[in-house]
């Protein structure tokens, strides 16, 4: 595990793990930092930094659930990948596009393409 990310002294503020197996879930929540992605996931919650889970798999078991709380107990921000529907998407690359803008808001990244809720009932798309 030679890679910087590996290293707390490496200068880097959030890290999204995407798709997140619930495997990679396990590891994390676990400590068990037995490849990259498990030690650097642990780096960033040691140093209080934004770890972004993003799992992918379901339907969640108990012990998937338990993982999750413990991860997020730690400091990790669980994003399962779930589509929303309420932006009323008519493509499936809106669907995507949606998700990934909500998670790299997440990341603090600004997100021009985003739906965002204004409180109307009608709750209509815009296209950007």
């Amino acid at each position: 595990m030679g890679a910087s990310i590996a290293s707390g002294s490496y200068d880097v503020d959030t890290m999204i793990v995407i798709p997140c197996t619930v495997g990679a879930l396990a590891s994390i929540a676990g400590g068990l930092c037995d490849d990259l992605v498990s030690r650097s996931a642990d780096v960033m919650l040691k140093e209080g930094r934004k770890l972004i889970l993003c799992v992918r798999d379901t339907p969640f078991n108990r012990i998937h659930l338990e993982n999750m709380l413990r991860a997020q107990a730690a400091g990790a921000v669980i994003m399962p990948v779930v589509p929303s529907f309420y932006d009323k998407p008519k493509t499936i690359d809106q669907i995507v596009t949606q998700y990934v803008c909500r998670v790299l808001a997440q990341a603090g990244l600004p997100q021009d393409k985003m739906f965002r809720w204004t409180g109307s009932a009608a709750g209509k798309r815009s296209e950007s």
